[in-house]
């Protein structure tokens, strides 16, 4: 009997490899299910979620918000910056007032960095003069003068001192500071809702015990990620990997799920997103 196959998106980073290395390399048992793993950006994958183009995918949390008439959120694969997250570096230390008035490259406008970007600065997107870059380039665009400052996201929270650049502002500890040490919310998975409830329920399943095994074996696990580690050696990778992938990874929690509703309500408050986002979890 053959499997059906579902299209499920990602990044090409180490901590999404490491999330979906039980299913990728076939460790964990899939429940008669067979996944075509699509490696893209976040911005990309973004994109597609507003146009309902793949089965499951990783996506922002901010995109979530544009998406939620589509797509349920899965209760395991959060990516939450708990004391850190996104951060914008520049050459010289950049008070807010004055990041405010600098050109800023930016990975996404779908992206959560952006919207935290948003929130931060008190200016919608129209009143921030922002260039919109892959997030691999960043560091080259912020080098180059082509940009003053650069919002950085993924192992680039952990590499920009090798740049020669400086923290001006930690998005997620500032996000904690001001919401009672709630982690700021980045990234969840999602599942289309055109799939029927059981099938949703059963792929729930199936993505957490790929998470549940990249923790409990999670040398080898960190082996398979270290090809989409971009200038990180084992140990950097296993600290990023750690930062992104853990306890809230498997649930959100009550906690997540509130950081998720404040963060999405704030943005909806101050007309950053165009409706106030329905969060609706595969149970």
């Amino acid at each position: 009997m053959s499997k059906r196959t579902l299209t499920l998106g990602h990044s090409p980073d180490p901590d999404d490899a490491f999330m979906f290395y039980g299913l990728a390399r076939q460790r964990i048992p899939t429940r008669g299910y067979r996944f075509e793993h699509i490696l893209q950006d976040i911005q990309t994958l973004n994109e597609w979620a507003t146009r309902g183009e793949l089965d499951i995918s990783a996506i922002s949390i901010h995109a979530y918000a544009c998406v939620s008439d589509q797509y349920a959120l899965l209760p395991s694969g959060a990516s939450m910056g708990d004391g850190y997250g996104p951060m914008l570096v520049a050459k010289q230390k950049f008070t807010k007032e004055e990041i405010a008035r600098r050109k800023i490259a930016v990975p996404g406008t779908m992206t959560s960095a952006f919207l935290a970007l948003q929130l931060w600065l008190g200016k919608p997107a129209k009143e921030i003069n922002y260039h919109v870059v892959s997030f691999d380039q960043i560091f080259k665009v912020v080098s180059s003068g082509q940009a003053e400052v650069g919002l950085i996201i993924h192992e680039g929270q952990l590499t920009y001192q090798n740049e020669g650049l400086t923290v001006c502002e930690d998005l997620g500890a500032w996000w904690g500071r001001e919401n009672g040490g709630l982690p700021l919310p980045l990234g969840g998975n999602v599942i289309h809702k055109r799939l029927e409830p059981s099938v949703r329920r059963t792929i729930s399943g199936v993505l957490t015990d790929s998470i549940q095994f990249g923790l409990s074996h999670r040398s080898e696990a960190v082996q398979h990620a270290l090809q989409f580690a971009r200038d990180m050696g084992p140990d950097l990778a296993d600290k990023f990997v750690g930062m992104y992938v853990n306890h809230w990874t498997l649930d959100y929690g009550a906690k997540g799920r509130e950081s998720i509703q404040r963060f999405l309500g704030l943005a909806y408050q101050r007309g950053l997103i165009p409706r106030r986002a329905e969060l609706e979890f595969v149970v």
